[in-house]
């Protein structure tokens, strides 16, 4: 397959695939990188679809540079960065989005003209998760004021954070949107998922038993047989 390095306004990237019109801005989650979108790339390129993917802030080849943090001020920073080259050169955009890539994904692109767009295990609802790290780690909302940043083995609580994402929750997502969610996901609950899609008219997918990464026996084939169906 074809794939071509650049950068964009310092970000590096990749676009996959033979030249078209169209392409999907691929938006990975954490933890990942932008070659991991080489499954997807393939199965897009085979539906005629070119992808641009993109290392986040602190991921891939930018995983060094602490002083510029994957919150959620950076990161849709640079997904508006990547959208303004994207719609600059195809004529029909569309977006996947995983995990975190996908919260990021609802703070900026929610007024951009993306064809449609593909959620995998979506962080939907920030304040659920943030609570849900809370009462696992034993943190209270006041220790959490006090202390401002309290570490943990997901990713650091924050306050600031914690105060944005309770002053912005998603209101709007006008975007033909598909999801697939696992069963077992512990990042959000089916309750969350189920009531983001009803509210947006999602198409929802939920595959009973599967963990938040989708890296179990037969994971692979599934979400690519997704993709096959979706793309």
């Amino acid at each position: 397959m074809e794939v071509r390095r650049l950068e964009i306004d310092g970000i590096p990237a990749l676009i996959w695939g033979r030249a078209s019109d169209k392409v999907y801005v691929h938006v990975h989650g954490k933890m990942s990188r932008k070659e991991f979108a080489k499954d997807f790339a393939v199965i897009a390129g085979e539906k005629g679809y070119q992808t641009l993917s993109f290392d986040l802030p602190e991921h891939g080849e930018r995983s060094g540079d602490q002083e510029y943090p994957c919150d959620i001020w950076n990161g849709p920073r640079d997904l508006k960065t990547i959208a303004e080259y994207a719609f600059a050169h195809w004529k029909a955009v569309s977006l996947y989005a995983g995990s975190l890539g996908a919260f990021f994904s609802l703070h900026a692109y929610r007024e951009l003209p993306f064809q449609k767009c593909l959620f995998q295990s979506p962080i939907v609802d920030m304040e659920f998760l943030v609570h849900r790290m809370m009462d696992e780690f034993g943190v209270t909302e006041a220790e959490l004021r006090e202390k401002g940043v309290i570490p943990n083995p997901i990713d650091p609580l924050r306050w600031d954070y914690y105060q944005y994402v309770k002053e912005n929750p998603i209101t709007g997502w006008p975007i033909p949107t598909s999801i697939l969610y696992g069963g077992n996901d512990w990042f959000q609950s089916e309750e969350v998922i189920r009531r983001f899609a009803e509210k947006f008219g999602c198409d929802l997918t939920i595959a009973p038993g599967k963990e938040h990464a989708f890296m179990g026996e037969g994971d692979s084939q599934l979400v690519q047989n997704w993709y096959r169906d979706k793309i």
